[in-house]
């Protein structure tokens, strides 16, 4: 993308830093980045890859909510649900850093052009 990944991290850390007590707006932050991320993705993958990557992430999320519901009912599989919830978690964040990079991207697009 071209964007360096330290000083990417460096900017989040700054906005979690500023705003850790507000936690409304990192609320909202984190919902417009979730957005951005579908739209940058619809942009890039063209509609069929992107009606794929929609159906495996509404597939994740029916299999982290039947889990979730195996675990409430004291289900005997637990420590293997517990393990497939941080699996998915961890995978969502990876795509979340991704998107975050991505609009640090486009924001430094739109201040070279001002």
């Amino acid at each position: 993308m071209g964007v360096d990944s330290t000083y990417g991290l460096a900017c989040l850390g700054k906005i979690n830093m500023e705003y850790e007590n507000d936690q409304d707006l990192m609320v909202r932050f984190y919902k417009f980045v979730a957005k951005e991320e579908m739209a940058c993705e619809e942009a890039e993958l063209g509609p069929d890859e992107y009606s794929e990557r929609l159906q495996m992430q509404r597939s994740l999320h029916q299999q982290v909510r039947y889990m979730a519901r195996s675990m409430e009912r004291g289900s005997s599989i637990q420590s293997t649900v517990g393990k497939v919830v941080f699996l998915v978690i961890e995978v969502m964040f990876k795509e979340l850093v991704k998107v975050v990079f991505l609009l640090i991207e486009l924001m430094f697009k739109e201040l070279v052009k001002v």
